[in-house]
């Protein structure tokens, strides 16, 4: 169940229980952490679901990949678009109804700022990948 937590400058988050160790795992794994703001520049129905489109930092992009997650004011999303510019990365996602009704995301707005959290696995991946390879000691 979803929980709203009071009102910060990006607008309302939503907060979950933590994980425990024996828990059944699933959708991505998150910690809590911003990673950065974005800016919603879309918001609106289509159809029966509703499109997200969000401004992510260009520092962000490199995460940020398609049918990949992303934590937006605590909840997470699947993107389905992404589309690099010169202001940063514009991702889309779609919200399905109960998402739109039950979490904070449904007060968001064209112009609202978010707390962006990147998906764990990504950002260790990109270490992994940027790490210089260690040398092993001559002994």
């Amino acid at each position: 169940m979803h929980k709203t937590a009071g009102l910060t400058d990006t607008g309302p988050i939503n907060l979950e229980k933590a994980l425990r160790a024996n828990d059944r795992l699933g959708g991505h794994l998150v910690s809590g952490h911003v990673d950065g703001i974005g800016q919603v520049t879309h918001f609106a129905q289509v159809g029966e679901s509703w499109e997200l489109r969000v401004l992510a930092p260009s520092t962000l992009a490199r995460y940020l990949a398609y049918k990949g997650s992303i934590t937006i004011n605590g909840v997470s999303l699947t993107v389905n678009r992404i589309a690099d510019q010169a202001a940063g990365c514009e991702m889309s996602m779609n919200l399905i109804p109960h998402t739109v009704t039950h979490t904070a995301l449904g007060s968001l707005r064209a112009g609202s700022r978010v707390n962006l959290e990147i998906d764990l696995i990504a950002r260790y991946v990109e270490r992994m990948l940027s790490a210089p390879v260690a040398q092993p000691v001559a002994g």
